[in-house]
């Protein structure tokens, strides 16, 4: 009898094996897709992400811009106003020094004539100490008959102990800690060493107390000049707080300055800062969720270049097979120069001979990237795939600072700066100790950002905001209340004026497979916002299509 398997049994040998096989390649696949996932996030840096660069781990990436070779020189550019030392017509003392005897024969000079005079000036200084003023106040008794009281005389503003340190001292003691982000007990030994006075800690940690209490309504009237603005900033960033994480969020002008700590990065805390919720004028932000809110909705959004350029060099370096990212990068930059050109020459638009390449290069460059990358099935999707759509779905959010080159920045530059100090100063001591003292802190540094932004002289701000008497930022010029009504983008939509080319790379991916249920909202009905589908017969078209993106390069077709 023979020990040879059947032909059945081989039918179902062949059946399991090729029921493991498939077993393991779907492992293998999506062992694949998690390998290459831990290897996006092992190489995010500070140059492909919002990382900063203090967190770039192993190899630091070679410090490179992404705004590319401008041909300028590094240095001081043609034009541009120098700071040299130069001497005054008016010096503060004039010391004469005579020469006594020739040089030459060494005869006396007291009875020779002049024969000119070389000027040299020292600009320095005067010794700084600290001067102990006696104010006093004396009392007198009334002589009318039947009274005889007492009365003191009033004392100045801000006498108000046996002894105090005076409003310079105390300005300098907030100007350091605050401003120039020393710490506290190194700003009680430099006060010391420099004008002589032993302030101690405690005593600057009060002072400091004191001047966030003069600032309140100044904060609060900046914050409500914020809201009438026609454009501004907002972000976040997280501290340390009393050794828990909290969240700073910032919302700022290129005058006014603003700063919210909350321990959500939420709405909640959007919400109870209270610029964004019923603005009106346009707000510049990263694309958080948080701000794409319903009560956020009367604002025009703009989302920051600097932003999504980092996360087009993050997709080049994740599949540096497909050209689309360059490409898309190249449009970008190039919108960004357009725009620039066209603020620089009082122009309110990009001239159209140069901006529907530009559009162009830059709707192509999308569209071939989510040809090269179709959706998967179920909500999670690549962060490549989560990028293309964004750039897709809110175009007109992406470019806004392109259709209004001399309102809308291509940034969000001035939020990041605006939040950089707060950084800076948690790096220097580590964190604030309470969330009292954070919250002075936040609102004199809120404060001095917006005298700095006006060209006030800071320590001057400061002992007037002492002195019970701040300087209060004046409202904006424009409509009643300040605020100058922005433009509102034209309700088109941004892929339907494409070339022929582009048309019909869309035609192809709609009919390659089936449509993906998307929401009308979304789509609109829109045939480039259909589902770029994957089939066997398609699997290499999308690689042509990005091949030929190499030619968008701005100001070709």
């Amino acid at each position: 009898m023979s020990d040879a398997p059947t032909y059945e049994q081989l039918l179902a040998l062949v059946g399991e094996l090729s029921a493991r096989v498939a077993e393991l390649t779907e492992q293998c696949a999506a062992q694949v897709e998690r390998i290459a996932e831990l290897e996006r996030r092992l190489g995010q840096n500070s140059g492909n992400s919002s990382l900063p660069p203090s967190s770039d781990r192993f190899v630091k990436p070679k410090p490179r811009s992404l705004r590319g070779k401008t041909g300028r020189k590094p240095g001081k550019q043609p034009g541009a106003p120098g700071a040299a030392l130069r001497q005054v017509d008016d010096p503060d003392e004039v010391i004469d020094h005579l020469p006594l005897e020739c040089g030459g024969c060494g005869a006396g000079l007291d009875q020779a004539r002049a024969a000119g005079v070389v000027r040299r000036q020292v600009h320095d200084i005067p010794q700084v100490t600290c001067r102990a003023v006696e104010h006093r106040l004396h009392k007198r008794r009334c002589a009318r008959p039947g009274c005889g009281r007492v009365t003191v005389a009033a004392a100045p503003a801000g006498v108000n102990a046996p002894v105090a340190y005076g409003p310079n001292l105390r300005a300098l003691a907030v100007y350091l800690v605050v401003y120039q982000h020393v710490p506290v007990e190194r700003a009680a030994r430099l006060m010391a060493d420099v004008t002589g006075a032993g302030c101690s800690t405690g005593w600057i940690s009060s002072v400091l107390a004191q001047a966030a209490g003069a600032l309140v309504e100044v904060e609060a009237l900046i914050k409500t000049l914020i809201t009438l603005a026609h454009l501004i900033h907002v972000d976040e960033t997280s501290l340390n707080v009393a050794g828990s994480k909290q969240w700073l969020h910032v919302a700022c002008t290129e005058k006014l300055t603003a700063y919210h700590l909350h321990e959500s990065r939420g709405r909640k805390a959007v919400d109870a800062f209270g610029v964004l919720p019923g603005f009106t004028g346009v707000v510049v932000h990263d694309a958080l969720s948080v701000y794409d809110g319903e009560d956020y909705a009367t604002a025009t959004h703009a989302l920051c270049g600097a932003h999504l350029a980092r996360e087009l060099v993050a997709a080049a370096e994740t599949h540096p097979g497909q050209a689309w990212p360059k490409a898309a990068l190249d449009a970008l930059y190039g919108l960004n120069d357009a725009a620039h050109a066209a603020r620089d020459d009082g122009l309110r638009q990009i001239p159209p001979e140069t901006g529907e390449v530009l559009l162009e290069n830059w709707r192509h460059a999308i569209l071939c990237g989510l040809a090269s990358h179709p959706r998967r099935d179920g909500r999670k999707q690549s962060k490549t795939r989560n990028l293309l759509e964004r750039l897709r779905d809110r175009d007109e959010q992406v470019l806004l600072f392109a259709r209004y080159p001399g309102l809308v920045p291509f940034t969000n530059n001035q939020a990041e700066r605006d939040l950089r100090p707060a950084k800076t100063q948690l790096k220097i001591s580590g964190c604030h100790r309470s969330p009292t003292g954070a919250q002075a802190w936040l609102r004199i540094r809120g404060y001095i950002s917006t005298v700095r932004k006006h060209g006030i002289n800071v320590l001057a701000a400061l002992r007037d905001a002492i002195t019970g008497n701040p300087w209060k930022p004046p409202a904006p010029a424009g409509t009643p209340g300040g605020r100058e009504e922005p433009p509102l983008p034209a309700p088109t939509d941004p892929y339907v004026s494409l070339s022929t080319h582009t048309a019909l790379v869309i035609l192809i991916t709609r009919l390659a497979g089936p449509k993906e249920p998307t929401s009308s909202a979304r789509t609109n009905g829109d045939v480039s916002r259909q589902p770029l589908a994957s089939t066997s017969w398609l699997s290499s078209w999308p690689a042509a299509v990005c091949i030929s993106c190499e030619s968008s390069a701005p100001g070709r077709r």
